[in-house]
């Protein structure tokens, strides 16, 4: 049985959390937990709120064991691009792009 749960918009560009991301995939629940506490990042931390939410919906909704559950999926898509301005040098100006990222966690027990 899976359980998921998604952050949309979260104020990180996906470059940067797909680094962290990347060193959860695959791993058990516990593990990942271990490991996102010790990273000293923001996408860490953003990571690992959606991924204790998606613990609580598989023990809550679904009643399996915190234990027993494996990350199955875990990706960063893209989401909003805000689009800004900043004044540049001899009267141009220069974009700036505040990228969002939609985060996707899937646990499931394997059977």
């Amino acid at each position: 049985m899976e359980a998921r749960a998604i952050a949309k918009n979260v104020k990180i560009a996906p470059r940067k959390a797909r680094l962290v991301i990347d060193l959860v995939r695959g791993k058990s629940v516990v593990e990942a937990d271990i490991i996102l506490a010790n990273i000293n990042k923001e996408a860490a931390r953003l990571i690992r709120k959606v991924l204790t939410s998606a613990t609580a919906n598989a023990t809550n909704n679904l009643g399996l064991k915190k234990e027993d559950l494996k990350v199955s999926q875990a990706f960063i898509d893209e989401g909003l691009v805000m689009k800004r301005m900043k004044f540049g040098s001899r009267g141009h100006v220069d974009p700036i792009k505040k990228r969002t990222s939609h985060i996707t966690i899937v646990v499931s027990d394997n059977k």
